[in-house]
């Protein structure tokens, strides 16, 4: 079913990062719906056989490390959409399909596909944080992906952009008003703005949302796949499958 410009269904897109690279590394990308948006996966029913693949990121706060951060600032942790995505690769029946999330999320299982996992660091494919994802790719033959990161490892990764962390890099002291103190100490570290947020994504500095709240900016973009992270592995998942086809046309 793979076709020369391989057809994409993007579950969860959110702003689109991780589509960005899969369409600079020749897919075509169909954006499908997202709470963002104003969408719900939930009622969502994609046509069978038409996608070559489906990639995305389920919500996976109930899994994360920093489901407790959430918690603290008075946020509720996003329910778990992988069983979702699982019935939307069931019906669609595409012949690949790539999951991203946190390490500690449970491994997608869909019948008539073996699923390989792949472990990154942002740092370890040229990104600017520390920020690891766990990538799982489904197919029927059990291809696993292989990502190149030695040639582009960063030997100086920055804390992660994260969502709904409250934009600092530690926690800020509070004093008798209950609002954050100004520190005036120029060695202690400052509040991240939303230039801060978009650099450490892989984004130019001056990347706008203008439909969104500063706040709402920023925690768009810390919900997506850091651009050289996306890049990576998008070129991984192009390999994977023409050498695939090739290994079916012999």
């Amino acid at each position: 079913m793979t076709s020369p410009v391989p057809l994409v269904l993007s579950l969860f897109p959110g702003i689109g990062l991780l589509d960005q690279a899969f369409e600079e590394a020749g897919f075509c990308v169909v954006r499908g719906p997202d709470l963002l948006w104003g969408g719900d996966v939930c009622s969502f029913h994609p046509p069978r056989g038409r996608f070559d693949g489906i990639v995305g990121g389920p919500p996976c706060q109930a899994f994360s490390r920093m489901r407790h951060i959430v918690a603290a600032n008075g946020f509720e942790t996003a329910p778990n959409l992988i069983p979702e995505f699982e019935r939307v690769v069931a019906e669609a029946a595409p012949s690949w399909f790539l999951m991203e999330n946190v390490e500690e999320a449970p491994v997608p299982s869909v019948e008539g596909f073996q699923v390989h996992d792949v472990v990154l660091c942002d740092h370890w494919v040229g990104g600017a944080t520390s920020r690891r994802r766990r990538f799982s790719f489904g197919t029927a033959a059990g291809v696993r992906l292989e990502v190149e990161t030695l040639a582009l490892h960063r030997t100086d990764p920055e804390r992660a952009a994260l969502a709904r962390g409250g934009g600092r890099t530690t926690p800020v002291a509070l004093g008798g008003s209950r609002r954050p103190k100004r520190s005036l100490n120029a060695t202690e570290p400052r509040r991240l703005g939303l230039a801060d947020h978009a650099r450490l994504q892989g984004l130019p500095p001056d990347f706008d949302l203008p439909p969104f709240t500063a706040a709402a900016k920023i925690q768009a973009i810390g919900n997506g796949v850091p651009i050289s992270m996306g890049r990576a592995v998008a070129a991984a998942v192009r390999k994977a499958i023409s050498l695939a086809a090739v290994a079916t046309a012999a």
